[in-house]
């Protein structure tokens, strides 16, 4: 019992922006790249499950043609003003602002830790709910980050902090077994 999480290529034109809800897209290149790389790797009969944003929902078709479940829950953070900006423009103040209270801080007015985290967790318990175990999930680093964090018991801050570096177009395995249980951490 798995879930197999892939992380979109690499957005055009991301170097050095703070991109999270922005719906950058992918080259054609990295599109074939990506597919011709993980198409073997995935399990037969899978579900397959994508963030609408092109970068995922084209590697998504690339790798289930038309079959494809799309969920609005597995985007990446939405940063707000931040979004689509330089990260150099952005006001330190502002970051700071961020890196002190990872949880409940709303980066450019967007989303927070916390609210990220109740959508994935919503996410999570929508599978383990109808008994589903193994899935593909076509995402994003944030949002692969803390489905790591939450697999293993972590708070959410965890995932904010880099716990793990995760390349574009690549694939993680992680073991389903904790879907659906109760995550005391995660206490408000």
């Amino acid at each position: 019992m798995a879930l197999w999480l892939i992380r979109h290529p690499r957005p055009e034109q991301a170097d050095g922006r703070c991109y999270g809800r922005s719906d950058l897209g992918v080259s054609d290149q990295a599109l074939t790249e990506a597919g011709q790389a993980l198409r073997a790797a995935l399990p037969a009969g899978v579900p397959l499950y994508s963030s609408p944003l092109q970068r995922c929902a084209r590697l998504a078709e690339v790798l289930a043609p038309g079959q494809v479940l799309y969920d609005d829950r597995l985007m990446e953070m939405d940063f707000g003003c931040w979004e689509n900006r330089l990260w150099q423009d952005i006001n330190p103040a502002e970051v700071d602002a961020w890196t002190q209270d990872l949880r409940h801080y709303r980066p450019g007015g967007g989303e927070s830790l916390w609210q990220m985290t109740g959508r994935l967790q919503s996410f999570c318990q929508t599978l383990a709910d109808a008994g589903i175990r193994d899935a593909v999930l076509v995402c994003h680093a944030g949002v692969i980050r803390l489905l790591l964090a939450l697999s293993q018991g972590l708070p959410p801050e965890t995932a904010a902090q880099g716990m793990h570096q995760i390349g574009y177009g690549t694939m993680l395995t992680l073991s389903s077994d904790w879907l659906g249980r109760e995550k005391p951490c995660l206490a408000p």
